[in-house]
């Protein structure tokens, strides 16, 4: 469980590393101002959401550390890794992969051409005639979300 008082202290020496008034932090991370002010006067806890904008903004900021208050802050990177997590790579980690979940992946040229060779050699319904085809309903779609339908 977070300590509201202990985090409102930990919030605010990232404020003062960063020299930075609530204002302003807030208006770094993208959150409203009055967000910020609750949060600081103690009124309310911070979101998950709210304490993912602060990592994302300010990488210096360790996760644990600004939860619980364990760690360091600013954080370490030159930290020793823990012999379990060396032996034992996370599931939940991409920091191996150099990138996030959103990443575009690079394919090949030749995968690009077995890609492409795998659409046109698709089967097309030859079977297809217009001229044994009657039209029963013409519908129009607009993009307000209305609609008309023209019968012959």
């Amino acid at each position: 469980m977070v300590n509201i008082d202990d985090f409102v202290k930990r919030l605010e020496s990232v404020l003062e590393y960063y020299g930075l008034n609530a204002s302003a932090f807030a208006d770094k991370i993208g959150v409203q101002r009055s967000s910020m002010s609750h949060l600081l006067s103690g009124r309310n806890k911070p979101s998950l959401d709210f304490v993912m904008k602060i990592l994302e903004v300010f990488p210096d900021v360790d996760l644990y550390w600004i939860l619980t208050g364990k760690g360091t802050f600013p954080k370490n990177n030159n930290e020793e890794v823990d012999e379990t997590k060396k032996s034992s790579p996370s599931i939940l980690s991409n920091q191996n992969m150099g990138n996030d979940l959103f990443s575009a992946i690079e394919i090949s040229s030749e995968e690009e051409e077995k890609r492409e060779l795998k659409k046109s050699s698709a089967p097309k319904n030859t079977d297809f005639n217009l001229e044994d085809v009657e039209i029963e309903k013409i519908v129009l779609f607009y993009k307000n979300g209305t609609f008309k339908a023209y019968s012959p």
